[in-house]
């Protein structure tokens, strides 16, 4: 067999909104490297498909809403015994801090932040995630500097950060390991809607360092590095991930 200090064989994975995006990318990714996915969203037409994306047969998955208490009941009674948790689910928002309305708030952290923090509090109270296991979330670069119109989004994933890092200290003592990753804009259906043209995402695209935009894989090849025992001492860290935007 060739040296792979990043082969996930015998690792059982779950991620969580892995209907499209950097969820699917992250289970197509992992598969490949030998890991069994449980994949996890809420529908159910989408998680066939990604499932019908994974090499190998022993994958399985959980339709769900992870901000609901009877969601995350299921994905704790279904997914099993866990080497690696990627939490990864999340929705966007966009508007001016003065046209903020509380509903906004409340609905962009209960998925963005409450879900996660929740859902690894009941795979920990049913002692569903063993000893060297490794927990992901897929933070942002807007936890650190958002851009104009997305304080929420951002607020949601700061403090998403911010737990991760305490998450991280209390679960060493128990060899489980925590950390975050920070993408910058990636070619998604997550982030189609923010430009209002052709012509703007462009400009966008080339204000990058690196003129493009990432691709989901490329997050999923950071999720599975922390994932894999080549990261065995990483824990508490945040993995950016965005072409170079943070410098420019």
């Amino acid at each position: 067999m060739n040296y792979n200090p990043y082969n996930l064989s015998g690792k059982r994975i779950l991620i969580t909104g892995a209907s499209s995006g950097i969820g699917r990318a992250t289970a197509i990714e992992c598969a490949k490297l030998g890991a069994t996915c449980i994949v996890c969203g809420r529908n159910e037409g989408r998680l066939l498909e990604t499932i019908g994306m994974l090499d190998g047969k022993k994958h399985s998955y959980v339709v769900a809403d992870v901000t609901t208490d009877d969601g995350r009941a299921s994905i704790a009674t279904l997914c099993g015994s866990l080497d690696g948790v990627v939490c990864n689910a999340g929705i966007s928002h966009t508007a001016p801090v003065q046209f903020v309305e509380l509903e906004d708030v409340e609905r962009v952290f209960a998925t963005n932040t409450f879900a996660p923090m929740l859902l690894v509090r009941e795979l920990l109270h049913y002692r569903l995630i063993k000893p060297k296991a490794s927990i992901i979330f897929t933070s942002s670069t807007d936890a650190v500097n958002p851009d104009a119109a997305n304080s929420v989004y951002g607020a949601s994933k700061g403090a998403l950060t911010t737990y991760m890092k305490g998450c991280a200290k209390e679960l060493a003592p128990h060899r489980i390991r925590a950390n975050a990753v920070h993408p910058g804009m990636v070619d998604t259906p997550f982030t189609e809607h923010l430009m209002t043209t052709e012509e703007e995402l462009e400009r966008d695209k080339l204000s990058y360092p690196l003129k493009r935009y990432g691709r989901p894989e490329e997050i999923a090849w950071a999720i599975i590095y922390l994932l894999s025992d080549a990261a065995a001492w990483v824990t508490g860290s945040v993995l950016t991930i965005d072409g170079g935007c943070s410098i420019r």
